[in-house]
């Protein structure tokens, strides 16, 4: 946590300086009026404030990982890209086992490396069609599963 005022954003309260990516961390859990939990998880994958994801790239590894990790949990309710270009937030109903969210997340990276075109890459299913780097998506996934040994240290 930061010195600063507390925010009403988790990951604004999250002392960024002090971070070590890439990593996979618990960021909240909200439940529903009838049980369900959310749970969301931060997967940094650049060193914020030092280095980021190129907007093509990130944007392609975004496609590929909303389509293909439902492929390995039916759990999923979104993966969406950080705006700082560091990571995306993965959300999850009603499962809280860290050890299979990384197994999700590992499976499909491997998906990524295998892949040989960006799903939804058109200008009807794709708001920003031109934008995509299927290379600089695999690059991507493959610099975060050589480093999977420390996804799960955070600080």
């Amino acid at each position: 946590m930061t010195n600063q005022q507390r925010m009403n954003v988790e990951s604004f309260n999250l002392d960024h300086t002090k971070v070590k990516a890439p990593y996979i961390r618990l960021a909240g859990i909200k439940e529903g009026v009838n049980g369900d939990k959310i749970h969301k998880y931060d997967l940094r994958f650049c060193q914020p404030n030092l280095e980021h994801m190129d907007m093509p790239a990130l944007h392609s590894l975004e496609h590929m990982m909303a389509e293909f990790s439902r492929n390995h949990s039916e759990k999923i309710v979104d993966i969406s890209p950080m705006g700082c270009q560091t990571g995306y937030y993965l959300s999850v109903i009603n499962h809280d086992n860290y050890e299979d969210i990384l197994r999700i997340v590992e499976r499909t990276l491997q998906d990524v490396l295998e892949a040989t075109e960006v799903p939804a890459c058109n200008e009807v299913q794709c708001g920003w069609a031109a934008s995509h780097s299927l290379e600089g998506a695999k690059e991507i996934a493959q610099g975060i599963l050589e480093k999977r040994s420390e996804w799960t240290e955070i600080f």
